[in-house]
């Protein structure tokens, strides 16, 4: 399991444990994780699950897909390099200890 802090945009912080194979999106819809709308469902069609993962480039996740990288355009909170779609970050056995932002807005 990762441990996951969910920070919301105005300081409040939600800390949870992610088995390995789950999404953070899915681990954020089971645990009541407010801001994060994940319309489609984690089919990576509607990036309204846009996060700022702190410290990306330490966090062991994989690089970011075509696919992802093309609907992270699609963002209707500022897009930044840590920015990634939750329901594309799976946990596996591997997974770092995350700190993630919610953007102000999702649509």
């Amino acid at each position: 399991m990762t441990k996951v802090t969910f920070r919301q945009p105005d300081g409040v912080e939600s800390t949870i444990e992610v088995p390995d194979g789950w999404s953070l999106m899915e681990a954020a819809m089971q645990n009541d994780i407010n801001g994060l709308l994940a319309e489609c469902g984690g089919g990576c069609a509607c990036a309204t699950c846009h996060v700022y993962v702190e410290e990306l480039e330490l966090s062991g996740l994989d690089e970011v897909s075509d696919m992802e990288a093309d609907m992270l355009e699609c963002v209707s909170s500022e897009r930044r390099p840590e920015s990634r779609l939750s329901c594309q970050l799976r946990m596996s056995e591997g997974s770092k200890d995350l700190v993630v932002l919610i953007p102000e807005s999702q649509i």
